[in-house]
């Protein structure tokens, strides 16, 4: 039934890679230059996370981006029929060996990563794990591309966790004895109403999610940044940043500031592959809240 839902996906997923990629060129030339999605907000972002950079500079990063941005969308559709074999090819990490310790030891492990890189390619780590993988969700108002995410996320055996459930579930699958690696984006815009921890980050008072680190703590959980590389056009490899191991001994915000300060560290390398097209910043901090 899902197969014919999303058919027309699906054959398109079916095109080769170096066509897709060339796709992914006519999808930059019309986004970027015709429909001009939402380059006032990349500019903007761009200027104020870096105002040392000359204008030309800013362009050339944003243009760098918005390729890289069109080339993620097309490598997921792709992931509706890629193959084990061009996973392998593509995709790698770099020192699986930290995650094969902490499986040994029985602990569970949290990566906490960002929109860096490709992070949907954390999808292939049951094919490289023996760990229960899981990510948490926030649901999209859209039911159609919700459940489309959903099958391209899962196909290899990642189980989606809305965040909301995303405590109440890890725990029911440590009772069950099963270990678990799970995904979480930390570097969303929270809510409103939501909890936070406000810092400056890329020059601008910004609020971040607190749930991983929460999580964390009460479940003991290894932290490991999941630093995603571009080797080349469709290549990427994992490198795996030990964040905490002892988790639970932690006070304060210690874990989500060493997390935000390795992320910003890895965005001031690589600035075109992070993710500047969403509202990062509209979130303003109330006057009484102390940095």
């Amino acid at each position: 039934m899902k197969f014919i839902k999303f058919y027309p996906l699906y054959l398109f997923s079916l095109l080769p890679l170096p066509l897709l990629y060339l796709l992914s060129d006519i999808a930059f030339f019309f986004t970027y230059y015709l429909i001009k999605y939402r380059r006032k907000v990349v500019r903007g972002n761009l200027q104020n996370a870096f105002p040392n950079k000359s204008l030309p500079e800013i362009i050339r990063i944003e243009k760098t981006f918005f390729r890289h941005f069109c080339d993620v969308l097309f490598e997921l559709i792709k992931t509706l029929t890629i193959s084990k074999k061009t996973v392998f090819k593509n995709f790698s990490v770099k020192n699986s060996s930290l995650v094969e310790h902490y499986y040994k030891e029985k602990k569970d492990i949290i990566l906490y990563g960002g929109h860096l890189g490709n992070w949907e390619l954390t999808s292939h780590l049951p094919l490289f794990f023996p760990y229960q993988v899981t990510a948490f969700y926030q649901q999209l108002s859209n039911n159609y591309f919700n459940e489309l995410m959903l099958l391209i996320r899962s196909r290899f055996g990642l189980v989606c966790i809305e965040s909301k459930k995303g405590y109440k579930t890890l725990s029911k699958f440590r009772d069950e004895n099963v270990l678990t690696m799970s995904m979480i984006v930390g570097d969303q815009n929270p809510r409103k109403n939501s909890s936070k921890y406000w810092t400056t980050f890329l020059n601008q008072e910004t609020a971040f999610l607190v749930g991983a680190d929460r999580i964390a703590k009460k479940m003991n959980q290894v932290v490991i940044f999941p630093l995603i590389k571009k080797i080349k056009r469709g290549v990427y490899e994992m490198e795996l940043i030990l964040i905490d191991e002892n988790s639970k001994q932690r006070k304060g915000e210690e874990i989500i500031e060493k997390y935000i300060r390795i992320l910003e560290e890895q965005i001031n390398k690589t600035p075109e592959l992070w993710l500047w097209s969403h509202r990062r910043w509209k979130l303003k901090k109330p006057q009484d809240q102390p940095l």
